[in-house]
């Protein structure tokens, strides 16, 4: 809210300041404001520290600043750590922590210097450095702001093909987590991965490829985001869309552009988002894929749910249950609300709020527009996507209760 933030030097509105610290620090993307013009250089670093704060995680975060001022990591510390980014096991983790702060810094700085190659034939040598560091990060974290001005994202070099597969990577790297990547270096093999990492890197190819293809041909349903391009930046820019939609945020065309199938199908993927512990939002890849796999196993009559040869924990596949239908309760409450308070359009209501709750930051362009009581349920429901609506819940119970003992089992017609 400080006058020093704005490019302007003018004081921002409560509403407006919170919803920006809500996107950044929820590493969602969706702005009221211009990042590139509104923004001071101050407060554009403001919103990049809270950009890499949240992309994080507040417990990651927090071990590294006792680490940093020689405090012990206890037990408890230990076990909030590994619930934070999705492990179970407590040795290890605070090396595992260090690990990760390594990993983020050398795959933004390595990003940040490809970039600047491709923005300093673009900028001049200052504004370079500033853009390339600035989306460099917010690329990695999933975060989806931009300062090239206008809402315009990266809509000016869709047809660079180094520049849009650099933040493709770096959002891949990101939102595929730490956790993937360190099981992968250490096997080296993929047939030899957990069942975590087997069902992350499966779902997430399988995404990418139906993403890609269906993102091609909506251009023959009424689609005109890709009119002008040649074959092959169509291909890069169908790509580049399957993999922004895991959370992401940043854009290569108009969503306003996209035809009524293109914007249900991004919803999907938006909802599905990346994987557990990385700084992608949305329900996870391997939530997905665990039910995707327990549904064939029910067709294929097996008595026990599993994939690759292992089986699923029962309980696991309950809380898959819970995560997506507590997630769709909270998306069809906060539509309904925008439809009472906004008057856009049900489906540019139903895309904001879907981008909301993934973590997104896409939009068709109703953000900068919405009403007072609109921005605070868009803030409320970045806050509960970030958190998870099963994670908030159990907060909220503030305890759980496993039971001892079992009742007698009876049959429900189902279908």
């Amino acid at each position: 809210m400080l006058p020093i933030s704005s490019a302007e030097g003018h004081p921002t509105t409560a509403v407006n300041a919170f919803f920006t610290s809500a996107s950044a620090v929820c590493v969602t993307g969706l702005v009221v404001l211009d990042t590139g013009t509104y923004w001071s250089s101050f407060g554009q670093g403001l919103i990049l520290a809270l950009i890499q704060i949240g992309g994080f995680g507040f417990m990651t975060n927090a071990t590294l600043l006792l680490l940093a001022f020689g405090r012990r990591i206890g037990l408890k510390e230990r076990l909030l750590i590994g619930q934070s980014i999705g492990i179970s096991r407590i040795g290890g983790v605070v090396g595992l922590v260090k690990r990760m702060a390594i990993f983020t810094a050398l795959s933004e700085f390595i990003g940040a210097v490809i970039l600047f190659f491709r923005f300093s034939t673009y900028e001049s040598f200052r504004i370079a450095i500033w853009q390339s560091i600035f989306h460099s990060i917010s690329a990695f974290n999933n975060a989806g702001f931009d300062i090239f001005g206008d809402f315009q994202s990266l809509t000016q070099y869709r047809t660079d093909t180094l520049l849009i597969l650099t933040v493709a990577a770096l959002i891949f790297l990101g939102g595929i987590s730490f956790i993937f990547i360190a099981d992968l270096v250490k096997v080296r093999n993929l047939t030899k991965l957990a069942l975590d990492s087997k069902l992350i890197l499966w779902t997430t190819i399988s995404l990418l490829g139906i993403g890609t293809v269906v993102m091609l041909l909506t251009q023959f349903t009424g689609s005109t985001a890709f009119t002008g391009l040649s074959v092959s930046d169509k291909v890069l820019g169908a790509f580049f869309h399957s993999v922004t939609t895991r959370t992401a945020g940043f854009t290569t065309i108009q969503i306003s552009k996209l035809a009524p199938d293109a914007l249900f199908f991004t919803m999907i993927l938006m909802f599905i988002g990346g994987a557990s512990g990385s700084t992608a939002g949305g329900i996870k890849v391997s939530t997905l894929g665990m039910l995707m796999a327990t549904i064939i196993s029910t067709l294929r009559g097996r008595e026990h749910a599993g994939a690759f040869g292992r089986e699923f924990n029962p309980q696991q596949i309950y809380r898959a249950i819970s995560v997506i239908i507590l997630s769709l309760v909270v998306i069809a409450i906060a539509t309904f609300l925008l439809t009472v308070y906004e008057d856009s359009g049900f489906i540019n209501l139903l895309f904001e709020t879907y981008s909301a709750f993934g973590t997104v930051g896409l939009s068709t362009g109703i953000t900068p527009f919405l009403s007072t009581a609109g921005k605070i349920i868009i803030t409320i429901t970045m806050f509960i996507g970030r958190l998870s609506p099963l994670a908030l819940a159990l907060a909220l119970l503030q305890y759980q209760q496993p039971s001892s003992y079992r009742y007698p089992e009876e049959n429900i017609r189902i279908g």
